[in-house]
């Protein structure tokens, strides 16, 4: 699985018995409860983190993400112990494939896991960069010379972001398919999408 016990992506997910959009961490093909871990006493005793039930709860990860890296630090090696650990005092009464703390993520609902007040967009793909100065500056000339020595970056509009599987209104504006005739109006003929990343 991409979903290793290194690499343990956080993410807001809801499911059909637990509607409200809460804080979940992939492992394998399961996404782990942070509620109920947090419940649980997993992460009892990080200093500056006693309110973990409340942050998992949210609908968003801004809380977390506020917190600071020693935080991130903790809870992500009490994580692994107790992936790891068969002598974990958290498993003592807590199964791995409890349902209300393992879910499978076939059964999960993903959301846009923050709130996105701005954001800054970097040309970090060489092809992706090429292909808009190909529109704009043709293909000769597509790349500027200084792509390849600082982070291009321009301002993105936050509401243009939404998760996989999102349904989207196609937009309207004018085009003139024929120069010999007045631009027409109607939906969009071809529609750009990206993936956005962004880390914490």
């Amino acid at each position: 699985s991409d979903f290793s016990i290194q690499n343990l992506p956080f993410g807001v997910c809801s499911t059909d018995k637990d509607v409200s959009p809460h804080v979940a961490v992939a492992i394998g093909d399961y996404a782990l409860n942070m509620v109920e871990l947090a419940k649980r006493g997993l992460f009892d005793g990080i200093s500056g983190f006693e309110t973990a039930v409340d942050v998992f709860s949210k609908p968003y990860l801004n809380d977390y993400m506020a917190l600071g890296r020693s935080i991130w630090q903790e809870v992500r090696r009490r994580l692994q112990d107790f992936l790891s650990n068969d002598q974990n005092p958290a498993r003592a009464g807590l199964s791995t494939s409890d349902p209300a703390v393992a879910i499978p993520l076939s059964s999960v609902q993903m959301h846009l896991p923050a709130r996105i007040g701005d954001y800054t967009d970097f040309y970090a793909s060489r092809e992706h960069a090429t292909n808009v100065g190909v529109m704009f500056r043709g293909k000769e000339n597509a790349l500027m010379p200084n792509w390849t020595h600082l982070p291009v970056g321009y301002h993105g509009r936050a509401s243009s972001v939404v998760v996989s599987g999102t349904s989207l209104h196609r937009p309207s504006g004018q085009r003139r398919p024929d120069a010999s005739k007045p631009p027409v109006f109607g939906p969009s003929v071809r529609l750009d999408y990206e993936l956005e990343m962004a880390f914490f």
